[in-house]
């Protein structure tokens, strides 16, 4: 069992810099595939990107953010840089066991509950 925590959430004016964590207690030494999903403003849920050995990333945040892990890989990172409007939602972190970057955060067995992030024009 594991449980997942997002921090860093808040807001920042167009252009700025955020970095989310996700902090993972429990059983986190399993290879797990990990993920960043978003809640955007009267859209629907989308995966920002995930990361087992490789990172990857949607055509939406390419160039702007990133996801890594620190050394335990028990904390993974959304780094955010030239964040717009319309990046502005709740932002999730999730793991799955089954070693696969699944589109959609009811395929994870590990969900966190969010962070906010605003961005102001």
């Amino acid at each position: 069992q594991m449980q997942l925590e997002e921090s860093g959430g808040g807001s920042v004016v167009a252009g700025g810099s955020l970095t989310l964590s996700c902090t993972a207690s429990g059983d986190t030494n399993y290879g797990y595939i990990w993920a960043w999903f978003r809640q955007l403003q009267n859209k629907g849920r989308e995966r920002v990107g995930c990361l087992h050995r490789d990172m990857s990333l949607g055509d939406a945040v390419k160039g702007r953010f990133t996801i890594d892990q620190n050394d335990a890989r028990n904390i993974l990172f959304l780094r955010m840089n030239n964040l717009r409007p319309e990046d502005s939602g709740i932002y999730y972190c999730a793991a799955s066991s089954r070693r696969n970057c699944y589109a959609s955060m009811s395929d994870y067995n590990y969900r966190g509950q969010g962070t906010q992030v605003t961005v102001s024009s």
